[in-house]
Formats: structure tokens, C-alpha cells, sequence
């Protein structure tokens, strides 16, 4: 079956490039706007048929071919990828030092990762984002980006938060990629100039959903999930405060219910 492809206009007006704080390569990053719809799919096997401007996908599990035929379809595609978690079943997984490695986070073979250890990890967040680009996706979706807040085994700040967070902003600029700002809603007023746009799960079923106005402001995207709450609960507010929101499952298959 022929993949839908969406409509100049569509796209000029959803997924359009301005310029952005953040150096003299701004202009040329892609800027989602308030409202675009999206696609999040990191489990099972890739289906390209939902018809939005945007795909977020695991940057890992996707070759350059997957990339360009969403491109093909007029979709802009975001590479997903740990930044604040190791991972023992990713290929890199082994140049992680012990050292580096804190408590589990939650989710089978990941722990929280020591960020305040910029001289050991730099580089390797510096090789996952140079596979992002050379798969030729537009933008990074950094995960696990709040460990301050967690029980990590290290006794991170706030502080120490905002300067990892905005070396991976770095980073994603620094290869001509958009960046999200993954959950973090306290440090939202600190971050929005650093960020392209944000992913937030579950601020509707929590209540707060309004801690990311600031990238609404500044007419950047909020892409939300909610996992528990049936679509009539969050919806309507969604749409009152622009944000993208759809249901989805937890293991983040091809199911999806959109606002």
C-alpha cells in the first residue's frame, strides 16, 4: 500500500524551520510547532501508514532506509535515545565504565547514569548523536533527563541537571539537530531557550500539564503521551493549551489514540 504523503502547505505550517537561540546554525533546525501531530513507536515492528508530519523512533533500532522513506513521505523523524541511562542491551553498552553506573531507573537493564561525569560520557553521547545524524534523522529525543529527581546512587543537583541537560542541547545543535527537552518540568524556565521543543508523559493524569506553557510561548511543540487516562480526560485541555497529545500503551507500540 502506497504511504500517504502529506501536503506542502501541511507541512510548511506544522513542521517549519525558524530561527532559535542556541548559535549561527539555528535557522536551519527544524522548529515543531505548538499542536503538530506526531507518531511515537519504539516496539515492535516500524509502521509508517499513521498519517502525521512527525515519527518519533528508536534511534538504535532504525537504519538510514527507515529514515529516508518516512522523509520520502514528507515526515520529520526524531531519534530517540538514552542520555540519562546505560542500557545493557545496546551495542555501546560495554564502554560504560562502572563507575558511571547508579540504580536501576525502573525499567529491566537500565540504571541511572553518574552525569555529573561529563568527561566520560561527553564522548560517548557525542557517538550515539553522530549516529542520529548520520541516519539523517532532524532531531533527538534524549531520554531519562531528570536523575536529580530520582534515586540514582549519586547525589546529583540541580545544578548539576541544567549542565548535562545543556551539553546534550549542545551536542544535538553542534550535528544541525533539533533537541526535546525530555519531562524535567522544574527546570522548564531554566531550559526553554536551550531546547526545540518538548515530550512530556503523563502531565494530564499528574496536573502539570500547564508547567509546560513556557515552550507554548515560545511557539515550541509539546509532544504528550498519557498512558491510564481515557482520551476524554486530557483532550479537550490538550487542545486548549496546544499541545500534541495522544493515548498510547506503555511499551509504545503502533497503537495510538489521538486527541
Amino acid at each position: 500500500m502506497k504511504r500517504p504523503v502529506l501536503s506542502t502547505a501541511l507541512l510548511l505550517l506544522l513542521a517549519g524551520c525558524t530561527p532559535a537561540p542556541g548559535g549561527g546554525e539555528a535557522a536551519d533546525r527544524w522548529q515543531p510547532r505548538p499542536g503538530t501531530d506526531w507518531q511515537w513507536q519504539l516496539s515492535g515492528r516500524l509502521d509508517t501508514s499513521v498519517d502525521v508530519p512527525v515519527y518519533d523512533i528508536d534511534g538504535f533500532e532504525h537504519g538510514e532506509d527507515a529514515v529516508a522513506g518516512l522523509h520520502d513521505d514528507g515526515r520529520k523523524v526524531i531519534c530517540y535515545v538514552s542520555t540519562g541511562a546505560w542500557e545493557d542491551f545496546r551495542p555501546d553498552a560495554g564502554e560504560f565504565p562502572e563507575s558511571v553506573l547508579g540504580e536501576g531507573n525502573g525499567w529491566e537493564g537500565e540504571r541511572w547514569l553518574d552525569i555529573r561525569a561529563t568527561d566520560v560520557l561527553e564522548p560517548l553521547m557525542a557517538e550515539r548523536l553522530d549516529m542520529c545524524r548520520e541516519k539523517g534523522f532532524d532531531a533527538v529525543e534524549p531520554d531519562n533527563m531528570d536523575g536529580y529527581k530520582n534515586d540514582t546512587g549519586f547525589p546529583l543537583t540541580g545544578d548539576d541537571q541544567l549542565r548535562y541537560n545543556r551539553l546534550i542541547a549542545k551536542l544535538a545543535h553542534d550535528r544541525g539537530m533539533a533537541v526535546g527537552l525530555k519531562n524535567d518540568l522544574d527546570q522548564i524556565p531554566d531550559l526553554v531557550d536551550d531546547f526545540d521543543f518538548a515530550v512530556n508523559e503523563q502531565c494530564a493524569q499528574y496536573g502539570e500539564c500547564e508547567d509546560n506553557q513556557p515552550f507554548i510561548d515560545a511557539d515550541k511543540a509539546v509532544f504528550h503521551v498519557e498512558y491510564e487516562l481515557p482520551t476524554e480526560r486530557f483532550c479537550a485541555d490538550s487542545r486548549e493549551w496546544r499541545l500534541s497529545s495522544m493515548l498510547k500503551k506503555y511499551e509504545l507500540g503502533v497503537w495510538r489514540e489521538a486527541c
